[in-house]
């Protein structure tokens, strides 16, 4: 409570006890109320430097020579969700410039921004043909061009992108971009070639694993080996996502050990059990059978989307099926994939796709 009561606010209201308490606790207490503030742990242990980046070596080594003085490119980062290419130029930028300059010069336009040719036109524009002036208060070299970052680049119309060629080439003297996105193919030609791309991978296991183990101790949580283990694996080499489900799962167990149960049911993925079952129930050939346990999945609020992820997996990695069994069923997996992104019914799509293993498994080969 000590923390609490050496706030401006409780100095006209509390008693003289308590105020002298509130101060004599100020020391230690004002860290602690610091630490204390609510902040999800994606965004508290995002890198603050280039050093603290994992995995991403050769990016790494670029941004490190732009910091000794060297110039820096037009970058293209792209790779999947969760490997630190957002986190990456967000430190770099801010090792540049220092926190004073860091608003002054970095532009930073996500998916969430409007992004038509119009704001293309007008607000990057007049960003880029902004002077860089300035100098950094604690004396280090501060570099002399502003940086624009198009974060989810791959969803902005090919208009805009058209639009970004000219501003790029005419105020390369003053501005640096980084486009940001997951896939390159979406980013038009004349923007890729007017940058250095760099490829982000998916993060190793190994890393992931003492990620995970560096924020649990930070943040005293109890998880045990197997959990760590299966978090990676979930997570797909997508740090945050991984970071993400270690915090709900710890607000969920609320101090006791964390483990691999507890995970399957964060991370909404279908127990093994279950989709043995249903592998089980199409080799039987009752389609009565199948059609109740379709039902039940449904009912139980499974995502017949990871079913079919999950389903993709065991049964490419089975040696219990034939070669033709596997190359029909997982075109019948692709087909559904496709299906549910376009908004199809999900117990239609599932019982269809039950009905072919099942066809495919009761017949002989």
């Amino acid at each position: 409570m000590q923390a609490f009561l050496k706030g401006p606010s409780s100095i006209s209201t509390k008693p003289l006890a308590a105020k002298e308490k509130g101060a004599a606790g100020a020391a230690g207490s004002s860290g602690e109320g610091k630490r204390l503030k609510p902040i999800p742990w994606v965004e508290k242990y995002r890198p603050k430097n280039v050093d603290e980046v994992a995995f991403q070596d050769e990016v790494v080594a670029v941004l490190k020579k732009s910091l000794e003085g060297a110039d820096l490119p037009n970058l293209l980062f792209y790779g999947p969700p969760g490997t630190g290419k957002t986190s990456t130029i967000l430190a770099a930028a801010r090792e540049l410039y220092g926190p004073e300059l860091f608003r002054q010069r970095v532009l930073e336009l996500n998916a969430s921004d409007e992004r038509g040719i119009q704001v293309i036109r007008e607000k990057v524009k007049a960003f880029a043909q902004l002077t860089a002036s300035g100098s950094r208060s604690d004396g280090k070299i501060c570099p002399p061009f502003k940086i624009v970052i198009l974060d989810e680049a791959d969803s902005m119309t090919s208009a805009a992108q058209a639009a970004l060629r000219r501003t790029m080439e005419k105020e390369s003297k003053t501005t640096r971009f980084c486009l940001i996105c997951n896939y390159i193919s979406r980013i038009i030609e004349p923007l890729t070639s007017r940058c250095s791309k760099f490829r982000f991978k998916p993060l190793s296991d190994k890393i992931q694993q003492q990620r995970l183990l560096d924020v649990s101790e930070k943040e005293h949580v109890q998880i045990s080996s197997e959990a760590v283990s299966y978090l990676v694996k979930v997570s797909e080499g997508d740090l945050r996502k991984a970071i993400t489900f270690l915090q709900s799962a710890t607000r969920l167990m609320g101090g006791k050990e964390i483990t691999e149960k507890i995970v399957t049911e964060i991370a909404g993925v279908i127990p093994k059990e279950t989709t043995d079952e249903l592998l089980s129930v199409c080799r039987s050939g009752s389609f009565e059978k199948l059609e109740a346990l379709a039902k039940n999945l449904i009912n139980e609020g499974y995502a017949v989307a990871q079913l079919v992820n999950q389903l993709h997996d065991t049964i490419v990695e089975s040696e219990d099926y034939s070669d033709k069994q596997k190359s029909v069923i997982v075109e019948k997996l692709a087909e559904v994939d496709k299906c549910l992104a376009d908004g199809a019914d999900e117990y239609l799509q599932l019982v269809s796709l039950c009905a072919l293993v099942m066809q495919q498994l009761t017949h002989n080969t």
